[in-house]
């Protein structure tokens, strides 16, 4: 099957309900609630220490909130069983700022690395994928535009194509959701708008929700469906992308900014 589907009705693909997240005595995370639908990109925004990164590794199951839940589309909760798990963590990827690639290995052997949730254990070991896979992580790599360095080492590739690698991933592991957390931050600016316009594209094609945190307000504009902004672990802002203004700015990061979704006075 082609990897290009044709974009379908959205559906709600990701629901972050209360996610409540605290180290000790600082919370990360308070009562942070949000949907993202399939089809729609959504940047997320803040400074540093707002909370992106720890809401992400909720999400993935990488880290268990204090309280709240997230769900997945056509999910009542989240699975207690070692298998239920293994299938909801494929059902979301994630793209990394360091692109997070096997250095050693070849442009398509990273990106059969997407398929790992769908082999046994000691196929993904020895990397003995099927005939099936390597079609599709071929399809993969023609996507982002790198069919023609499917044999290449990823130590060998630029910054730009090794994101683009770290993408054909994603789409290898037919993802549901797809967080990037700042995946051009290490980019120069050619570079970074076609990893995210490679990104939009895939969102509205593959009708994938898409989620990314960025620091660079002029491209959340240009490229997102719709902005987030999280300050102390906390959304301040949501808004389509072409309301996100100088008043949005401010409340996001000016000081006192007014927080929205919380049950407490700052």
């Amino acid at each position: 099957m082609n990897i290009r589907e044709a974009a379908q009705e959205r559906t709600t693909a990701l629901r972050v309900s209360g996610m409540t997240k605290a180290f000790g005595p600082r919370r990360a995370l308070d009562g942070v609630s949000f949907d993202v639908d399939s089809g729609e990109f959504v940047a997320l925004l803040g400074p540093s220490g707002a909370g992106k990164t720890t809401l992400f590794r909720c999400i993935t199951g990488l880290a268990r909130p204090d309280r709240g839940s997230v769900q997945l589309a056509n999910d009542e909760n989240r699975g207690e069983t070692r298998g239920s798990r293994r299938c909801e963590r494929r059902r979301v990827a994630v793209v990394f700022q360091q692109f997070n690639l096997i250095s050693r290995l070849t442009a398509l052997q990273n990106v059969l690395a997407g398929r790992l949730g769908f082999v046994p254990v000691w196929r993904g070991f020895l990397r003995c994928f099927s005939r099936a896979d390597r079609i599709l992580a071929l399809e993969c790599l023609d996507r982002v535009g790198l069919l023609g360095h499917a044999g290449q080492r990823a130590d060998t590739l630029s910054g730009g194509q090794q994101q683009r690698v770290a993408i054909a991933r994603a789409l290898a592991q037919r993802a549901e959701v797809v967080l990037a957390d700042e995946p051009v931050a290490s980019l120069d600016p050619q570079a970074s708008a076609g990893i995210l316009e490679l990104l939009r594209g895939i969102c509205q094609e593959n009708n994938v929700a898409v989620i990314c945190s960025l620091h660079q307000v002029h491209l959340a504009r240009e490229y997102a469906d719709r902005i987030i902004g999280l300050d102390q672990g906390r959304i301040v802002v949501d808004v389509p992308a072409a309301a996100f203004d100088g008043g949005a700015i401010s409340r996001l990061y000016q000081p006192g900014a007014t927080v929205k979704n919380s049950s407490k006075p700052d």
